[in-house]
């Protein structure tokens, strides 16, 4: 592995990074409960830009499934040009999610729903300083999660585990939020016994695309490690929701695509069902998941809690790919750290 590359800390530090996050939602838990989405609005909805988008679609089907609130979410901009076709009647608590905290569409989106009087707005973000830690109800920051690389790693998995802890908060359910203090010994684990297999699968030249399937809370993570994919290394990289796949997209099927499987415990069976399709077709398959996988989570937890810990071996895939096609993972090709318009 290239050591002196940020990004690579970035990844390898995300279980100290965790840990430093969930003190700070500790501190907040009492104002977190205090804001009741239950009893106070007729639904959450979730947004960001780019990665965050993705957190989005992660956040909101696991909060609508813990909580039982309709949860929806959509990108920045669409909130900001398009709120008729994006909100419904009632009141709204708006969870808008930025690492930087100054991203010209995430600040519009919001402003624009303050003004309309629409809700409440939460804001989760890594920059104290920046705007939009200054314009929620509440505003919760985490600086672990700050990034000198231009793609998000680090503070992408912070800022979603935050969205797992509200989650868990306002389903009255303490005994999952107090689990998440296991997971950076989980992701350490991890991060030991799978990077050689991460640099193998990234540095094999064999592999000419990459397909990630996730379903439920999992589709948005695979949305993400295939972004990752292609800011990284400017590789072949698409997601897909596992059963959909068999709906033309298994066409693209070769023996020189990777199919990388978000698996979950509950559909299981069904995901595996699909991964053996892939291999019928002559693809290559890599599943992770908590138990009887390629790489094996082992962690104990609830399903709820532990969908963090797909991404970092993902993001080590995306990483070494990357170096072996020498280019520069700390600055991908046509990307700057904030979007301003």
């Amino acid at each position: 592995m290239q050591t002196e590359s940020v990004t690579l800390k970035e990844i390898l530090s995300q279980p100290e990074a965790w840990a430093a996050a969930l003190d700070v939602l500790s501190g907040q838990y009492q104002v977190i409960l205090d804001l009741d989405p239950a009893h106070r609005f007729d639904q959450i909805v979730f947004t960001g830009c780019g990665s965050t988008y993705y957190l989005a679609l992660a956040a909101a089907p696991l909060t609508q499934e813990l909580t039982g609130l309709p949860a929806r979410a959509f990108p920045a901009s669409e909130l900001w040009l398009s709120p008729r076709s994006s909100y419904v009647d009632g009141q709204t608590l708006l969870v808008a999610v930025s690492r930087s905290g100054e991203t010209t569409e995430t600040l519009q989106a919001c402003e624009s729903f303050i003004n309309d009087k629409r809700g409440d707005l939460l804001t989760l973000s890594c920059y104290g300083e920046m705007p939009l830690a200054k314009m929620g109800t509440l505003n919760i920051v985490m600086p672990s999660g700050q990034e000198q690389s231009v793609a998000q790693t680090r503070a992408f998995s912070t800022l979603y585990l935050g969205t797992v802890a509200l989650a868990c908060l306002w389903a009255s359910r303490s005994d999952l939020f107090d689990s998440l203090a296991r997971l950076p010994e989980a992701e350490t684990r991890l991060l030991k016994n799978y990077s050689s297999l991460a640099a193998e699968l990234g540095r094999d030249a064999s592999i000419d695309r990459f397909y990630w399937l996730g379903s439920g809370p999992r589709y948005g993570l695979a949305c993400e490690l295939s972004l990752k994919m292609k800011e990284m290394s400017l590789s072949h990289s698409e997601p897909f929701y596992f059963m959909e796949f068999r709906h033309g997209p298994k066409s693209m099927i070769t023996p020189s695509a990777l199919t990388i499987g978000l698996r979950s415990t509950v559909n299981g069976q069904k995901e595996a069902a699909v991964l053996e399709d892939i291999k019928a077709l002559g693809g290559r398959v890599l599943d992770i998941a908590e138990t009887g996988s390629g790489v094996r989570f082992e962690s104990g937890l609830e399903e709820a809690v532990r969908n963090v810990l797909y991404l970092p071996v993902g993001q080590l895939i995306a990483f070494e790919r990357s170096i072996s096609k020498n280019l520069n993972p700390d600055r991908p090709n046509n990307l700057d750290t904030v979007v301003k318009l």
